[in-house]
């Protein structure tokens, strides 16, 4: 029988610990801690009304002489399905299109410039089935699509019979901006993405937005630190990580990639993970010798805010929907990369020469042996 599954870290330590003792673990744990955001009574209505988790903090910079503060605030969302995975397929789109608005509302009614959703917030995550039908009916057009004329989103898109994983970037005016897709597929456990969509062939966009630069690392690119570097290399200021990912595998990673990223290439970063256990109508095997089973496993939400001084937001819960909003001031990065220095001395030359080496499947490793 399956372990009951708890709420979050935070919850857990604050069973167990109070006042000063409590305030130190969550300091050595998340860094310099973060004031919290003042919500609007609407917003905390919407939350209350709806269902789900609304946490907020202000992740401030040092006052310069120079350049006023660059605020923006930045929601991530994190959500279930809300229909059985035996409906039609647009009564289960449909569904988490109402679902997401009142979460949007909430995120709007508390200040956020900027909102972001997990991967494949529009469906059920059915790539471990390995089923064609109806899953990939879920496929969009970046353009057209109706998720696109909803809201901001992650969608698949379908062109000249290739589909990717594409996140669709809309800015404030209403307006598409551009698309990102997944450029690392992952071929692990149940993840079998390859059966659905092709790597990408766009690299690593960045978006200006009137809120700041924005990239959009997919899910399983978190485990690549080169994906990451990238999109800062081309100028991203945030850098969100929608994603879909399940307890036993990635859970003890989460807390870590996306923290490190931030404090790597002088970037804000945002995880953003669904949340729930999402039980399909056919039986499925793992290759792993286990017997077939119904459900992917939990999806542990967790989603939270990097700063580039390597402090971060606490998570949202691992079992409720919620809404996490933070005010970010932008001139974090620039402070960040003058103290550091890590761009100065990150060698770019030297790696990109050692990089086209190993590429060669000819390549033999430098090892050095005792004579």
């Amino acid at each position: 029988m399956a372990a009951a599954q708890i709420d979050g870290v935070e919850t857990a330590l604050a069973e167990k610990l109070e006042g000063v003792s409590l305030d130190e673990v969550k300091r050595i744990l998340y860094g310099r801690p973060y004031k919290s955001l003042e919500f609007s009574a609407e917003a905390t209505k919407l939350a209350q009304d709806g269902d789900f988790q609304l946490a907020g903090y202000i992740v401030d910079a040092q006052k310069e002489q120079t350049r006023a503060p660059r605020l923006v605030r930045v929601a991530a969302i994190q959500n279930r399905i809300h229909r059985p995975t035996t409906d039609s397929v647009v009564e289960q789109r449909d569904a988490i299109h109402q679902r997401v608005a009142a979460m949007i509302e909430a995120a709007a009614a508390a200040g956020a410039n900027v909102v972001g959703l997990q991967e494949a917030w529009t469906m059920p995550f059915a790539f471990c089935t390995r089923e064609r039908l109806p899953w990939t009916e879920f496929a969009e057009s970046v353009y057209t699509g109706p998720t696109t004329q909803f809201c901001p989103n992650l969608l698949d898109e379908e062109k000249d019979d290739v589909i990717w994983n594409t996140a669709v970037v809309i800015s404030h005016t209403g307006r598409v901006i551009g698309r990102s897709r997944k450029n690392h597929i992952p071929r692990v456990g149940d993840f079998n993405e390859s059966t659905y969509y092709m790597e990408s062939t766009l690299g690593h966009p960045v978006f200006e937005t009137k809120y700041g630069r924005i990239g959009i690392n997919i899910c399983y690119g978190r485990h690549h630190p080169q994906n990451w570097m990238m999109y800062a290399l081309n100028g991203a200021e945030i850098i969100f990580n929608p994603s879909a990912t399940v307890g036993a595998l990635s859970e003890p990673l989460w807390g870590i990639e996306a923290r490190n990223a931030a404090i790597a290439n002088h970037v804000f970063t945002v995880g953003i993970n669904r949340v729930g256990t999402e039980v399909f109508p056919n039986e499925f095997t793992s290759g792993n010798g286990q017997p077939a089973h119904k459900d992917f496993g939990h999806f542990y939400g967790s989603s939270y805010i990097a700063a580039p001084d390597g402090s971060r937001t606490p998570s949202l819960s691992r079992v409720r929907e919620g809404v996490l909003v933070a005010e970010l001031d932008l001139n974090l990065c620039r402070q960040c990369k003058d103290a550091w220095g890590f761009r100065m001395t990150n060698r770019l030359d030297m790696y990109a020469q050692k990089l086209t080496e190993v590429s060669n499947p000819d390549y033999r490793p430098d090892i050095r042996r005792e004579q």
